[in-house]
C-alpha cells in the first residue's frame, strides 16, 4: 500500500512539474518566435497503459506532456533558423469537440513486461488518416525520462518536415496576420480504441508477441473499423451490437447501415497485391454470447455463372466453390487457427489448422450461418458461439483474422491484407496465419464449466459369413457417451466410453503397385478434433508444391505415410490387421498453457478372438514450444502396453525442431527412438529437411534415416531399414506474353536410398518434370521417371507374378491433365506408360472426378486401370469407385459409396444417411454390403461375404 501512494505522489509531482514547464515555457518562447503564418492545430493524445498495471497508470499522461511540450521546442528551433513554417495552435480541453480543426494528431500507447518498457507514438494526418511517421522504443524503467526524450527526437523532425511541406503547398495563399506558435496542449480524455502495436524488428523473424502487443498498425479510431500501414496490414476493431440480430441472411439490420463495413480486398491470385476485381463488404460484429460476421458479396455476373454446386459439411468441393471465409487466430500466436466458410447455398465448413499447416477439416464446432440474395450478389450471416472457440483468459481479447473471398470463375482470390504468392495460389493462402489482420475490441463472457456431455444409442443387424460359426441378421444394440469439459478457457478434456464408429465411412480402397504399405486416413471424430497438436516434425506451409509435374516424393499423403515415419497414427487404437477392436474408453487433454502447446491421450482397447487382440492400454503425450515467430521445439511419446513383436510394453520417444524464416525458407529436424521387445540396437530415426519456397524458384533437400529395429507401434512406418537423401528444384516462371497461361513449372529431383545397415543401394529414382496452369486453374504435365529398385527379398505384386532378388533399372512416362473443380464434370486423368521392373506397364487412372448433376445432386467416379507384361507372366488390376451425393439441405445429405476391386474379386457399398437434427446433434442411417463377385463372363457369379444395417443418435447438451 505504500509503494502504491508513493507511486501516485510521484505521478502527481510528474504530472504538475510538466504542466508548470509548459505553463512557463509558453511565454518565452513566443516572445521569441519571429513571425510565421496562422497556427496549426494538434493534438497530442494521452498514451495508452496497454500493460494494464494499475501502478503504471500515470504514466500516460506524463508521456503525452512531454511529446508536446517537446515539438514546441523543436518548431521554435526551426522558426529561429529561419525555416518558414505554420506554428503550432492551441488545442480545445477536454469536453469539447477534441480533433474538431486539428492538421495532426499525435497518438500513443506504452506497455511494461518485467523492467523493460516500450513506447510507441505515431503522428496521422487528420485529413487523410495516413501514419505520416511513428516510433518505436525499447528501454528500462529507469530510462523512463531519457527513453521520452528519444521518443520526442524521433517525432520531430518527422513533424518539422510535415510542416515545411505544408507550409511549401500553400505559398501565395492570403493569410491572417501572423501569430506565435502556441504550447500544444494535452487532451485530458480517455483513448476509446487503445493504440496497441508492435512493429517488426528483424526481417528474419519478429520476435513472438506478449500478450496484449499488437503486430501491426494501431487501432482504428472510432467510427473506423480498419486502419492500416504502409505496408497494407490492417487492424479492425469488433463492433459491439446494441440489438439483436435476426440470422436470417438479408443483412437487414440497422447497424449494417451504422457501422462502417470493411472494404479493400487485396488479391493474392492472379495478381498479387492488386486490388480485387468484385466487391467485398464484411462486418464483425458480437454480443455477449456470440460473434457475428456478416458479408455483402458482390458479383458482376448473372448468379447462372456463378459457382456454388455443393452443400455437404466440409467436403472439399465446397474449396472450389465461390466462398466466403474467416479464419481466427484466436491466441493471437500468429501460427495456429480455426476457419469458417460457406458459399452462396449456405454451405457449413470449418477446420482446424495447426502450425500454417496441416487442415483437420474434421473439426466440426457448433456454430451457424445464413446466406441471401440481392440484386447485384449475395450475402451471408455466420453465428459463432463464443463458447465453441478456445482463447486466452480475460474479457479484453486481441486475436488474429483474415478473411477470403475467392471469385472462382475467375480463379481469383481476395484477402483483408497482402499475402506472398510464393505460398500457393488456391484455397492454400488462409494458411498463412501470420500474415493475417488483428482484431481488437471484442469482449468474451467469462470463464464457465463448459460442459458438454454427448450420449448416443445404436441399434442394428449384422450378417458375416466369413465368422466361425457364421451369423444371419443378428441383433445388436449399444450405447455409450463422450464428455468435454473446459479445464481452463484454453484446456479442454475430453472423454469417452464404450466408444463406437459404426456411422464412419469406409476406407477407399487404393491400387498398390509397390513393395510398401498403404496409408489410410483417420476418420473416426474423436482422434480428429486436436489431431494438429499430436502432429511431429511438420512445418508451416513453405510454397505453394510441385503443382502436379513431379509423382509425390515416398509416395505418401500431405498428412502422413511417406517415407518419413508417422510417430503416432490413431488407427493404430481400435484397429488391428483389418479387424475392429472394441474400445473400453479413455480421454485427451488438448489445448495451451502459455506458449505450450500440450496434448495427452489415453486409450484401453478389449480384446478381439478373430485377430487375437489382447486388452491394450495407448498413452501419447505431446508438447510443442513457441519459439521466434513461426517456428517451433517439441517432444513426444507413445506407449503400447501390450507390443505385437514380444512379451512386453513398447515406447516410442521424439524430439523435432520446426523453422520458418521470411516469406518462404523452413528448416525441419526430429531425433526418435523406439523401444520394443528384443530390438535394442538400431532402432533409431532421425531427419534433417530444408525448404525454400519461393514464387519463382524453388529448392528442397532432405537426409532421413530410418533404422533396421525403428518400430513406432503407435505408429505409421511405410519402410524401414533405409538411409535417404532427396532433393529437387523447381523453375515456375508466370509468362506475361501468353494469356491464357498462369504459370509454367520445370522440376527435377533425385531421390536416393541405401539400406542403413549395409549400405547397399536399394532405391534410386529421378524424375523430370513440366507442368502448366491455365488461368481457370486447369493443369497438364508431363513427368519422365528413371527408376533402379534392388529386391532384397522376392516381390509379387500381382496374381501370378513374383520378381526375385536382385536390381532392377526401368524407366516410365506419366502424363496428366487436371480439370478445375469449378467445371460440371472435373477430375486428374493420368496416362503412364514404360517399364516395370523387368517387364512393361500401363495404366490409365481418373481421380478425384466429380460430375454435378444439380447443385445438390453429384456423382464423384474414380477408376484405375493397370496391365502389368512380364517374362514371368501377365496380370491386370481395376479398381472402380464410386461415390454418389444427394444433399437436403445443409445439414442434412445422402452418401453412397461403391467400390469394386478385381485384385480381390470384392464388391461392396456403404450407404450413408447424416442428419444434424440440432447443431452437434446426429442422425445416423448406415447400411454396409460387401460381395465377393466376378462380374465377367463366363466365370460371372456374386456371393454375399457380410453386411449390416445400423442407426444411430447422438445427442448434445451444453451446459
Amino acid at each position: 500500500m505504500g509503494k502504491f501512494r508513493s507511486s501516485w505522489r510521484i505521478a502527481i509531482g510528474i504530472v504538475i512539474s510538466l504542466g508548470s514547464v509548459a505553463g512557463i515555457l509558453a511565454p518565452r518562447l513566443g516572445a521569441q518566435s519571429p513571425p510565421t503564418p496562422a497556427a496549426t492545430h494538434i493534438t497530442v493524445r494521452p498514451f495508452d497503459n496497454i500493460s494494464g498495471t494499475v501502478g503504471d497508470g500515470w504514466l500516460g499522461m506524463g508521456i503525452a506532456e512531454t511529446v508536446a511540450t517537446g515539438l514546441n521546442s523543436a518548431v521554435v528551433r526551426a522558426l529561429r533558423a529561419g525555416a518558414a513554417l505554420r506554428a503550432i495552435a492551441r488545442v480545445q480541453e477536454a469536453g469539447g469537440h477534441t480533433d474538431q480543426g486539428a492538421r495532426w494528431i499525435v497518438t500513443g500507447s506504452y506497455q511494461r513486461f518485467g523492467e523493460q518498457i516500450r513506447i510507441t507514438t505515431r503522428l496521422v494526418d487528420a485529413s487523410t488518416g495516413v501514419v505520416v511517421g511513428s516510433s518505436t522504443l525499447d528501454g528500462t524503467r529507469q530510462e523512463l525520462f531519457s527513453l521520452q526524450d528519444r521518443v520526442v527526437n524521433a517525432l520531430s523532425s518527422v513533424l518539422v518536415e510535415a510542416l515545411t511541406v505544408d507550409h511549401a503547398s500553400e505559398e501565395g495563399d492570403p493569410r491572417p496576420a501572423p501569430t506565435p506558435p502556441v504550447i500544444a496542449r494535452v487532451l485530458a480524455i480517455p483513448a476509446t480504441a487503445p493504440p496497441r502495436t508492435a512493429s517488426p524488428e528483424d526481417p528474419l523473424e519478429r520476435t513472438v508477441l506478449t500478450p496484449g502487443m499488437i503486430d501491426g498498425p494501431a487501432p482504428p479510431v472510432p467510427p473506423a473499423v480498419v486502419s492500416r500501414d504502409a505496408e497494407r496490414r490492417a487492424t479492425i476493431r469488433a463492433t459491439r451490437l446494441q440489438e439483436e440480430i435476426d440470422l436470417d441472411g438479408r443483412l437487414d439490420e440497422q447497424v449494417y447501415q451504422n457501422v462502417p463495413a470493411l472494404t479493400e480486398f487485396i488479391q493474392q491470385s492472379p495478381d498479387a497485391g492488386a486490388p480485387a476485381t468484385e466487391k467485398t463488404e464484411a462486418w464483425i460484429l458480437f454480443d455477449d454470447q456470440h460473434l457475428h460476421v456478416g458479408g455483402r458479396i458482390w458479383d458482376s455476373a448473372p448468379p447462372s455463372e456463378w459457382i456454388a454446386n455443393e452443400m455437404r459439411r466440409d467436403t472439399a468441393q465446397l474449396r472450389e466453390n465461390d466462398t466466403f471465409a474467416l479464419i481466427l487466430d484466436t491466441f493471437y500466436d500468429r501460427r495456429n487457427g480455426v476457419a469458417f466458410y460457406t458459399n452462396a447455398l449456405g454451405a457449413i465448413a470449418d477446420f482446424a489448422l495447426t502450425n500454417e499447416s496441416n487442415p483437420n477439416s474434421d473439426w466440426n464446432p457448433v456454430w451457424n450461418v445464413r446466406t441471401g440474395r440481392f440484386e447485384g450478389g449475395w450475402t451471408v450471416e455466420m453465428q459463432i458461439p463464443f463458447r465453441s472457440l478456445r482463447y486466452r483468459p480475460g474479457p479484453d481479447q486481441i486475436w488474429g483474422v483474415q478473411i477470403r473471398r475467392n471469385v472462382r470463375r475467375k480463379n481469383e482470390w481476395a484477402y483483408l491484407t497482402p499475402l506472398p504468392l510464393s505460398i500457393g495460389s488456391g484455397p492454400a493462402g488462409i494458411f498463412r496465419v501470420s500474415d493475417a489482420a488483428t482484431l481488437v475490441g471484442l469482449e468474451v463472457p467469462g470463464a464457465s464449466k463448459n460442459l458438454e456431455i454427448k450420449p448416443y444409442g445404436i441399434a442394428g443387424l449384422s450378417t458375416n459369413l466369413n465368422a466361425n460359426p457364421p451369423t444371419r441378421n443378428a441383433g445388436d444394440g449399444n450405447a455409450g457417451i463422450d464428455v468435454k469439459y473446459g479445464i481452463t478457457q484454453n484446456l479442454t478434456a475430453d472423454f469417452t466410453y464404450n466408444t463406437d464408429f459404426a456411422q464412419v465411412e469406409v476406407d477407399e480402397q487404393q491400387v498398390n503397385l509397390t513393395r510398401f504399405s498403404l496409408f489410410f486416413p483417420e476418420k473416426r471424430e474423436f482422434f480428429l478434433e486436436g489431431r494438429g497438436i499430436f502432429g511431429f516434425a511438420r512445418g508451416a506451409r513453405i510454397g505453394g508444391g510441385s503443382g502436379g509435374s513431379l509423382r509425390r516424393a515416398g509416395g505418401g499423403s500431405p498428412f502422413g505415410g511417406g517415407n518419413a515415419p508417422t510417430l503416432f497414427y490413431s488407427r493404430r487404437i481400435g484397429l488391428q490387421q483389418g479387424a475392429v477392436v472394441p474400445i473400453i474408453g479413455g480421454g485427451r487433454v488438448t489445448g495451451k498453457i502459455g506458449d505450450f502447446d500440450v496434448g495427452f491421450l489415453n486409450i484401453s482397447t478389449d480384446d478381439e478372438m478373430v485377430k487375437n487382440a489382447k486388452i491394450t492400454n495407448f498413452t501419447v503425450a505431446r508438447v510443442k514450444r513457441d519459439i521466434f515467430r513461426r517456428s517451433s521445439l517439441g517432444a513426444l511419446f507413445t506407449n503400447r502396453s501390450v507390443s505385437l513383436v514380444g512379451d512386453g510394453a513398447s515406447q516410442t520417444y521424439g524430439a523435432d525442431a520446426t523453422f520458418s524464416f521470411f516469406e518462404n525458407i523452413g528448416l525441419v529436424a526430429y531425433l526418435a527412438k523406439t523401444e520394443t521387445p528384443n530390438h535394442d540396437d538400431q532402432n533409431a530415426s532421425y531427419q534433417g529437411r530444408f525448404n525454400y519456397g519461393g514464387d519463382l524458384y524453388g529448392f528442397q533437400a532432405e537426409h532421413l534415416v530410418v533404422e533396421d529395429n525403428f518400430i513406432p507401434e503407435v505408429g505409421f512406418l511405410r519402410r524401414d531399414n533405409f538411409r535417404r537423401t532427396y532433393t529437387t528444384g523447381r523453375y515456375s516462371p508466370r509468362p506475361q506474353s501468353i494469356h491464357i497461361i498462369r504459370q509454367f513449372r520445370i522440376e527435377g529431383s533425385l531421390d536416393y536410398i541405401e539400406a542403413a545397415d549395409t549400405g547397399a543401394v536399394v532405391t534410386r529414382q529421378s524424375q523430370l518434370g513440366f507442368a502448366a496452369e491455365f488461368e481457370n486453374s486447369d493443369q497438364i504435365g508431363v513427368n519422365v521417371a528413371d527408376n533402379y529398385e534392388f529386391l532384397l527379398q522376392p516381390f509379387t505384386p500381382g496374381p501370378g507374378v513374383t520378381f526375385p532378388i536382385g536390381g532392377y533399372r526401368f524407366r516410365d512416362m506419366q502424363a496428366t491433365y487436371e480439370a478445375g473443380a469449378q467445371h460440371r464434370l472435373s477430375g486428374t486423368l493420368t496416362v503412364r506408360a514404360g517399364e516395370y521392373f523387368n517387364g512393361t506397364l500401363r495404366s490409365v487412372g481418373f481421380s478425384r472426378g466429380r460430375f454435378g448433376l444439380t447443385n445438390q445432386f453429384s456423382v464423384e467416379p474414380s477408376v484405375s486401370l493397370n496391365w502389368i507384361d512380364t517374362p514371368l507372366g501377365s496380370f491386370r488390376t481395376d479398381l472402380i469407385v464410386s461415390r454418389v451425393n444427394y444433399s437436403f439441405t445443409p445439414r442434412m445429405f445422402f452418401s453412397g459409396l461403391i467400390q469394386y476391386n478385381s485384385a480381390s474379386h470384392t464388391i461392396s457399398n456403404n450407404l450413408r444417411l447424416r442428419w444434424e437434427y440440432s447443431p452437434g446433434s446426429e442422425l445416423f442411417v448406415v447400411y454396409t454390403e460387401d460381395r465377393e463377385t466376378d462380374p465377367l463372363m463366363p466365370n460371372h457369379f456374386t456371393e454375399l461375404r457380410n453386411r449390416g444395417f445400423v442407426v444411430k443418435v447422438n445427442r448434445l447438451f451444453r451446459f
